[in-house]
C-alpha cells in the first residue's frame, strides 16, 4: 500500500492534536445512532455498530452518551433520521477525494461541501469519478513492542493484509470484510489495539509538495463542516514540506 503511511500519519496526528471535542462527539453519535438504526442495537450481530462503539470508545464519549445514541437508532427514544451521501471531487493538482457524510438535510449538505471546493481550490465531480482510485480496507491501530518484522509474522497469522509502522504503533490492513475478526485474533494474542475502523486506501498518490498547504487547508475546511463524517484523499506530502508547514 505505497504511499499512503504519509496520509495515515497525518490523519492520526490530526486526531491526536484535535481539541474540538464536541464536533468530533457530535460525529461519533451521529455515526453510533445510523448504525443502529440499520443493524440494530446489539454489537455483536451489527459489526458497524461495534466499529463506531469502538471509535467512541477510544475517543473517550462517556458511556451514557453511547447508550443515548444507540436508543435513538433503535427508536427507543426521539431522534433524527439521518440520510447517508457520498461526494466526490478533485482538490489542487487533480488530488482524488472522497467525502462521506451524514445529514438531516441533503441541500444544505451538497451547498456546503459545494461551497468548500469552491473556495478552496477544488471543485465537485460527479458520482463516481473519482470512486474507482480508492479500496474499502479494514484499518487497525496498534500499540505493541515487538520489531516490525516480528509484529508482521504476528499480524498475517492472525489474517492481515498488510501493515506499515508509524510513529511506535502499527498500522494493520485487513480486508474490509475481515476486520472484526482480525481484531479479535490480535487481541488474542495479546496485542494493544488502540482503535480500528473502515476506510478508504488509495490504490495510487498524486505529489502534492507544490500544493501542500492549499490542499491540507481544503481537506480541513472539509472535515470540520457538520455534516461531514470522513474525507479521503490520494496525496502523498514530503516530510521536508511538512516540517516547513
Amino acid at each position: 500500500m505505497s504511499g499512503h503511511n504519509k496520509w495515515s500519519s497525518i490523519k492520526h496526528k490530526k486526531g491526536a492534536a484535535d481539541k474540538k471535542r464536541a464536533k468530533l462527539f457530535t460525529k461519533l453519535i451521529k455515526e453510533i445512532t445510523v448504525a443502529a438504526r440499520q443493524g440494530g442495537g446489539d454489537e455483536t450481530s451489527n459489526p458497524r455498530l461495534r466499529t463506531a462503539v469502538a471509535a467512541a470508545k477510544a475517543a473517550n464519549m462517556p458511556t451514557a452518551n453511547v447508550d443515548k445514541a444507540i436508543k435513538r437508532g433503535t427508536g427507543e427514544t426521539d431522534g433524527v433520521n439521518y440520510e447517508e451521501i457520498v461526494y466526490e471531487g478533485y482538490g489542487q493538482a487533480g488530488v482524488a477525494i472522497i467525502v462521506e457524510c451524514l445529514t438531516d438535510n441533503r441541500n444544505r449538505t451538497v451547498a456546503d461541501v459545494r461551497h468548500i471546493f469552491s473556495k478552496y481550490g477544488g471543485n465537485l465531480a460527479e458520482s463516481g469519478a473519482v470512486a474507482w482510485v480508492f479500496d474499502s480496507k479494514g484499518e487497525i491501530v496498534v500499540k505493541c513492542d515487538l520489531d516490525e518484522d516480528e509484529f508482521m509474522l504476528t499480524a498475517l497469522d492472525c489474517g492481515a493484509e498488510d501493515i506499515e509502522a508509524d510513529d511506535g504503533e502499527f498500522l494493520v490492513y485487513t480486508d474490509s470484510k475481515e476486520l472484526h475478526t482480525v481484531v479479535d485474533a490480535l487481541k488474542s494474542q495479546g496485542l494493544d489495539v488502540q482503535k480500528f475502523e473502515l476506510t478508504k486506501i488509495p490504490k495510487n498518490t498524486v505529489n502534492a509538495d507544490d500544493v501542500a498547504e492549499g490542499l491540507l487547508n481544503l481537506i480541513d475546511k472539509l472535515e470540520d463542516c457538520d455534516d461531514v463524517q470522513k474525507v479521503y484523499a490520494n496525496f502523498e506530502i514530503s516530510d521536508e514540506v511538512l516540517e516547513k508547514l
